[in-house]
């Protein structure tokens, strides 16, 4: 059998949701889930080096077989559209939790 390795994508706005989807992901579904880095209640993501954890975001979807978008309410942002693009430009799988229109 073999486990297909997805990375979570999607807004932060979101964190609680995408913790709950990756363990959905992975007991029910069986996929080995690659996640977002989630900010300490302490720190604000506008303190942290966006740039730099991009790039590592990227380095999660070339490991990875597809990206899962965690897109509530259709809600897609820049940087997730960015990623998507990346990910489509590398030839991964793009699943979205939501259908998109």
């Amino acid at each position: 059998m073999s486990i297909k390795v997805v990375t979570i994508c999607g807004s932060m706005k979101f964190t609680k949701e995408m913790m709950k989807i990756a363990t959905c992901l992975e007991l029910k579904n069986g996929y080995a889930v690659i996640q977002c880095v989630y900010c300490p209640d302490d720190m604000k993501y506008e303190d942290l080096d966006m740039e730099s954890l991009a790039k590592i975001h990227r380095k999660k979807i070339d490991i990875s077989d597809a990206i899962y978008v965690v897109n509530i309410g259709g809600y897609i942002g820049n940087s997730t559209k960015s990623e998507i693009e990346y990910a489509i430009n590398s030839g991964k799988e793009v699943i979205y939790h939501e259908p998109i229109s």
